[in-house]
């Protein structure tokens, strides 16, 4: 009864709460970066567009889209040339906008049918190397899943994906970098012989502690998704926004510097809580559906209104979501796509932006 209770003062002090300036620091976007021929038009969209409804912060995600030159066996089709970034830098730059840039490390090494560049060019890098991926882009595999890992503890990888990250960062000219590391399922898996056998919330917090470290050396802050840290048997919140892996012991064992993107699509789960009370920086991520990110804004808010003054600033404040492509967000933000394609992460960053200027 007394937790019912205090579910219904929560509700309702949420439902009253108004809206004020935006009391938090982070009003941001992660997204793909533009493909090679959309680098002009998603320049211009960020002056035009982003600035304007407030946008400070901008996360791209690179991953193998890049020209390395470090290891050019990595890049992508069609990357993205060091005057291409120079570009985007300029954009955000001219208008007072921090941007980092994203690779996938640990988790996301494949996507559906296909490898990605890490593990089609490094074999030898695969945790589990007998998880076959389905073919002719039949989801899911045998076991539900379609996002292959790295392993941690192999000798050469960290030499690779370390080169790619100090490369990416200088040509972002920036101080953050966003590892991924969400749904991280496949780790110390009996596949492995380095791995197997080794607590799976050790090897999730020695791999974001040694990420940590590296970038440590050159002043650069780690950004993650948040969900591996999330205790998804507890809370009940799902298998992808949760870990039932036992990885979420990891929270207690990562420094505290490494700021957390919180995402959640389906409800407003106000686990920003749970990491600011951790003593993480925090941002609330939404994606497509704009009343949720309504409803996020708001208990955002009155986190931080109700926060002792040592909680207080680590809630940083919002960052939309965006998982379709640069082209289908500024064509679904400009109204120029037709219905099918929509992106509706338009709407919903329509909606945060509005409420940034409240």
């Amino acid at each position: 009864m007394r937790r019912l209770i205090s579910m219904l003062i929560f509700l309702l002090a949420l439902s009253s709460y108004s809206h004020s300036q935006a009391p938090y620091p982070v009003r941001g976007m992660c997204i793909a970066a533009p493909s090679v021929d959309q680098v002009d038009e998603f320049s211009e969209f960020i002056r035009n567009e982003l600035a304007p409804a407030g946008l400070n912060l901008l996360i791209l995600r690179v991953d193998w889209n890049y020209e390395y030159q470090s290891h050019p066996e990595l890049r992508g089709n069609n990357p993205l040339t060091k005057e291409d970034v120079n570009k985007l830098v300029a954009a955000c730059s001219d208008n007072n906008i921090r941007l980092i840039p994203q690779i996938n490390l640990f988790g996301h090494q494949s996507w559906h049918s296909s490898l990605g560049k890490l593990l089609e060019v490094y074999p030898e890098f695969d945790e589990t190397p007998q998880v076959k991926l389905p073919e002719n882009y039949e989801w899911p595999n045998d076991d539900g899943l379609y996002c292959k890992s790295y392993c941690p503890k192999h000798p050469d990888v960290h030499k690779v994906v370390f080169a790619l990250v100090d490369e990416i960062v200088a040509a972002f000219e920036t101080d953050g970098f966003h590892a991924g590391l969400d749904e991280v399922f496949y780790i110390g898996h009996e596949q492995c012989e380095r791995c197997y056998g080794h607590d799976k919330a050790e090897l999730f917090a020695g791999e974001v502690t040694k990420i940590r470290d590296h970038l440590a050396q050159t002043g650069t802050e780690l950004w993650m998704w948040g969900d591996r840290l999330i205790d998804g048997k507890t809370t009940g919140i799902g298998l992808w926004e949760g870990s039932y892996n036992n990885t979420h012991r990891a929270i207690d064992l990562i420094p505290k510097d490494v700021v957390i993107c919180d995402w959640h699509y389906e409800r407003p789960d106000p686990t920003a809580f749970l990491f600011a009370s951790k003593g993480f920086n925090v941002v609330t991520c939404p994606w497509r559906t704009p009343e949720i990110a309504v409803e996020q804004e708001k208990m955002l808010r009155m986190f931080i209104e109700t926060a002792t003054k040592t909680m207080q600033p680590r809630y940083q404040g919002m960052l939309q979501t965006v998982w379709g492509s640069a082209k289908n967000f500024m064509d679904s933000y400009n109204g120029t796509i037709d219905s099918e394609r929509f992106d509706k992460s338009a709407d919903s960053f329509k909606e945060l932006s509005k409420a940034w200027k409240l």
